[in-house]
């Protein structure tokens, strides 16, 4: 462990950065120690971006991916199929797949996977407003695009529980009336083309495509 800072700011940056994902404190130290030889302005230039970062981001209040607006661009784009929702863990997800440009449907982000062992359940997920807008109508197929771990799989099934539930609830409430009851979208589950336990983000484009292009009806 890197100890003995000639410099109390100098060792605040190491372990403030230190604190990033995959950085070691060795790791750190070297990009503090690269910016400190830069130009004061390229420092500047990254913290701005940062602060605007934690102060100015967005997250789309239909699909909750990150957005520069309140509606985030995807949504917005009047020549996405509206009708075809996919469902994801995260926002590195939709990158992923919007990286094949095989996909035009719009999206759901589910902000993880249910997880008891780690504390997440169904009500930390954005499992209510994704019902809400099936419920809404419109939509025709649901893709069920979380990665393939026994947490993916048990999010899948509640998914497609509360979708039942959908037309279940529809059914009881229209009995009697002559209005048409609520209509299940498809519900359909990727291919296994992605490997078991493997996670979305990190498989390459070619198999994300294919694993899309081959989804099969999801079943219990």
């Amino acid at each position: 462990m890197i100890q003995n800072f000639s410099s109390h700011l100098l060792q605040r940056a190491v372990d403030e950065m230190s604190c990033l994902p995959g950085i070691g404190r060795k790791t750190a130290l070297r990009l503090v120690l690269h910016l400190l030889r830069q130009d004061e302005r390229v420092t500047f230039t990254l913290t701005e971006a940062l602060s605007l970062l934690r102060t100015e981001v967005k997250y789309c209040r239909m699909c909750h991916n990150i957005s520069d607006t309140e509606i985030c661009e995807i949504c917005a784009n009047p020549k996405r199929d509206a009708s075809m929702l996919c469902v994801v863990e995260n926002i590195q997800d939709v990158m992923a797949i919007e990286s094949t440009n095989l996909y035009r449907g719009l999206y759901h982000v589910l902000g993880g996977v249910i997880s008891p062992m780690d504390g997440i359940g169904p009500s930390n997920l954005h499992i209510q407003s994704l019902v809400e807008r099936v419920k809404a109508g419109g939509i025709r197929e649901v893709i069920l695009a979380l990665s393939p771990t026994m947490e993916g799989d048990t999010t899948n099934y509640f998914i497609y529980k509360r979708m039942k539930q959908l037309t279940e609830t529809s059914a009881s409430t229209d009995s009697g009336h002559e209005d048409t009851p609520f209509s299940l979208p498809s519900i359909t589950v990727i291919a296994r083309g992605v490997a078991q336990n493997d996670e979305l983000q990190h498989t390459d484009e070619a198999t994300l495509g294919r694993a899309l292009a081959g989804r099969t009806p999801f079943s219990v």
